[in-house]
């Protein structure tokens, strides 16, 4: 335990308040990840946007959360870790207030990234302050129920969101911070002390405004390259120029400066280097899936928003089960094989959903999605593992807000190519099908018979409709596939990785922040 820590709290009379609050300001901040999903059908009805224009509420959140984490640790020497905890909880729910009255799209977007600028820091900066309370003896008990809060956000923010849309309405997704927020500000300003300062703290302005630039640059093109026909679009070309430059500048000063934002010796160890490719991947399958599935939920097969959200949820309970499970296996089991399985349960769950129609009953999606999620339980904890297994200690700190990152601009990326691609292949589809509808197929003689005459404009009509329907099941076919494939692609790798010769004291919540 620090000196400031043991000097400013009495383990036995404020522990568990500390406990409670920053666990609440976590929760809060892991619900954001997954609760908007199943309102977003609502969100884009009220604010009129398109079925990809309305990821950028997903988005948003998730970019402007991963270009602020790495920052946090500044943040909090240079000016105190409870000031700006209690800054970042005020901001977040004051953000999430203005989401929930946004009339437009650019509103609630901009809104979007206000949350999740102030959010970024919520867990590290509460995960820092429970390994100060808690002697190095108790710190293990006190991250497994850090990571079960971090985990506790996914798996009750389907439901927890479909209930208030249905019910309420969708703004109350975001209005349900509001007494969150307020109790863990209460607590924290009453039982939490002030760290001492660093006046020496610095942070590498260029890297960061390289990085942010580049990544920001990135997600514009990425989101509006469908709806303006990529490189056709002078906008389109300016960003990727302004991504490429970023990142080429943001490369030359990592690898020529004395002190720069990325540590390039991190890249040294062959084990981080090959499991952030491994947790990019892993942000891709894990949020861009649940992206896909809920319209998927609410237009195709019409379930009610409370009901998708139930059927969702099984997903993040896979997950938590088979955490606490290889939690018991690491040590014991190569983390290698692991690592194989959860991919391989992930990757056979994708095989499964490219099977789906809108027919598809609901123990299949409940089923299909827990192993799923139990996948991911797999991947977690045993990639941090051996990512920080050969990493010197001095580096894990830098390591991990990088690991963070990539894991965070795969989620949004994958969101974004998903989106893209399901949008550009109904259409394809669409074209491809339609051109076997004409008056001269006699296979139409039968359909003609059930209101779907070719030759009539309500039987073309309801023709299109279905057409519409096939075309957009398959595009969701071809989505799910290629997660798929990602899924397998990356299993190789595991040749590359260096099974530890001593595990090392290692925070396995890392990952999740």
């Amino acid at each position: 335990m620090s000196n400031a820590a043991a000097a400013s709290f009495s383990p036995v009379a404020n522990r568990g308040m500390i406990t409670a609050c920053v666990i609440l300001a976590v929760i809060m901040q892991a619900l954001d990840t997954t609760i908007a999903n199943v309102a977003l059908p609502y969100i884009q009805g009220s604010v009129s946007a398109s079925a990809d224009q309305i990821n950028w509420v997903l988005t948003s959140y998730i970019v402007a959360a991963a270009i602020m984490t790495p920052p946090s640790g500044f943040l909090a020497a240079k000016f105190g870790r409870k000031k700006v905890l209690l800054t970042a909880i005020i901001g977040f729910v004051v953000a999430s207030v203005l989401c929930g009255l946004a009339q437009s799209l650019n509103q609630i977007v901009a809104f979007r990234l206000m949350q999740g600028l102030f959010g970024a820091s919520l867990v590290p900066l509460s995960q820092g302050i429970l390994l100060d309370i808690y002697t190095p003896e108790e710190r293990g008990s006190a991250m497994a129920l850090f990571g079960v809060s971090v985990m506790v956000g996914p798996v009750l923010g389907p439901v927890i969101g479909g209930w208030l849309t249905d019910n309420i309405s969708w703004r109350w997704v975001f209005y349900i911070n509001v007494p969150i927020g307020a109790l863990a500000f209460a607590g924290i300003m009453i039982y939490v002390t002030e760290t001492k300062l660093d006046a020496l703290a610095k942070l590498d302005w260029f890297g960061f405004g390289m990085m942010s630039l580049g990544i920001a640059s990135l997600q514009l093109f990425l989101d509006r390259g469908e709806q303006l026909n990529w490189f056709a679009s002078g906008e389109i070309m300016i960003e990727a120029i302004i991504c490429a430059a970023a990142f080429y500048l943001l490369v030359v000063h990592t690898l020529t400066a004395k002190k720069s934002f990325v540590n390039p010796k991190l890249f040294l160890d062959r084990n981080f280097s090959v499991s952030m490719i491994f947790i990019f991947v892993i942000g891709i399958t894990y949020l861009a899936s649940l992206a896909l599935m809920t319209p998927y939920l609410q237009t195709l097969m019409g379930y009610p928003v409370i009901t998708a959200g139930i059927v969702m949820g099984p997903r993040g309970m896979g997950t938590m089960l088979c955490m606490f499970i290889v939690g018991r296996l690491i040590g014991k089991v190569d983390t290698r094989l692991l690592l194989v399985l959860g991919l391989g349960l992930t990757a056979w769950a994708m095989y499964d959903m490219t099977g789906w129609t809108p027919d598809v009953s609901q123990w299949t999606i409940i089923s299909v999605g827990f192993i799923q999620g139990a996948g991911l339980g797999f991947l977690f904890v045993p990639l941090t593992t051996i990512a920080f297994s050969t990493l010197p200690a001095e580096m894990r700190g830098d390591g991990t807000g990088l690991y963070n990152l990539s894991r965070n601009i795969g989620s949004s990326v994958g969101i974004s190519i998903v989106s893209a691609l399901l949008v550009e292949n109904a259409q394809v589809n669409h074209e491809n099908i339609a051109a076997y509808v004409t008056p001269f197929n006699r296979a139409f003689d039968a359909a003609a018979a059930q209101g779907m005459s070719p030759f009539t404009a309500a039987g073309r009509a309801a023709l299109n409709e279905l057409i519409t329907l096939q075309s957009t099941v398959i595009a969701y076919i071809d989505d799910f596939k290629l997660l798929m494939i990602m899924s397998l692609a990356v299993i190789p790798l595991v040749l590359l990785l260096r099974k530890p010769k001593v595990a090392p004291a290692m925070d396995h919540s890392a990952v999740m922040e």
